[in-house]
């Protein structure tokens, strides 16, 4: 899926605009509960590469419009915050992703192996059928 990182930016971009609205400026923690699960599902959805940059993104959209009002990137505790929750975010999306492919593909042998003794069971039954004399 080649459009991870534009609906990313996307979510990011109105993940910020409805905790702005919700009073993102007086409680910072609005803008990174939303932009946190922006990235996360972004990590669990797109590429490794894809879900950095959009980690990236939304620590500039949180750090510069929440943290600060004017789109300025400032360097302080809050934005250093904001990088360990959405780098964290990011992690655990990566997780959640390696953790359910495995599954898929035991789930996948899992299957193939059961599917085994169906066949095994209808060639004793063409053996058996075999066996049954015909009425005539």
């Amino acid at each position: 899926m080649g459009f991870g990182f534009p609906f990313g930016c996307v979510a990011s971009v109105a993940a910020v605009v409805v905790a702005d609205l919700a009073g993102a400026t007086g409680h910072p923690w609005y803008a990174l509960v939303t932009l946190g699960a922006v990235v996360l599902a972004s990590a669990y959805r797109c590429s490794p590469a894809a879900a950095s940059g959009v980690a990236v993104v939304a620590w500039a959209l949180h750090t510069g419009f929440v943290l600060g009002r004017f789109g300025e990137l400032a360097f302080d505790r809050g934005s250093g915050l904001a990088a360990l929750v959405l780098a964290s975010a990011l992690l655990a999306g990566a997780l959640a992703r390696t953790v359910s492919t495995l599954r898929s593909r035991v789930s996948s042998v899992q299957a193939r192996v059961s599917s085994v003794p169906v066949r095994e069971s209808s060639v004793r039954v063409r053996e058996f059928a075999g066996r049954v004399p015909r009425i005539p």
